[in-house]
């Protein structure tokens, strides 16, 4: 496994444990990696920059999938599910060398080593219809990403 498909699978744990238990960024990261050390600096740093960069503009993320997902409420999705979604958003947003279709294949991949098979076809299409948005308003990323430089 790639070091940065193994930092997404990190992400996600970190994302998934933050959305059950609300700590605060510092003690998720810190609680994180005491328990897993093996972690290349490599891996560690941008699993880092997704977890921390996804719950700082969950906000704006969370608007975009709600915008997208029909007759479903964020909260009532599979934890695994909304933060595999969330954590695409965020690259697709924040992350602008990660090809946005490197970012819906990461998602899926991963899904399927942690959710169902329903689960692909759903995270999928939200993903794509987000990303179609996205390709024919590229005017909103510039200001995701504008947004973002004002909060580092």
């Amino acid at each position: 496994m790639g070091a940065r498909r193994r930092a997404r699978e990190c992400a996600l744990q970190m994302l998934f444990s933050y959305d059950v238990t609300r700590p605060t960024v510092e003690e998720l990261v810190e609680a994180f990696w005491g328990e897993l050390a093996e972690a290349s600096e490599e891996v560690r740093g941008f699993a880092n920059e997704l977890a921390v960069g996804t719950i700082t503009n969950l906000n704006e993320i969370d608007e975009r999938i709600r915008l997208r997902t029909e007759h479903w409420r964020i909260p009532r999705m599979a934890v695994v599910d909304r933060n595999l979604l969330r954590m695409a958003v965020f690259e697709f947003l924040y992350q602008p060398n990660t090809p946005r279709t490197v970012a819906i294949n990461e998602a899926l991949e991963i899904a399927r080593r942690f959710s169902t098979s329903e689960s692909t076809q759903f995270i999928n299409g939200i993903l794509d219809a987000i990303k179609r948005d996205l390709d024919t308003h590229p005017a909103q990323e510039l200001a995701a990403i504008g947004m973002a430089q004002h909060i580092h």
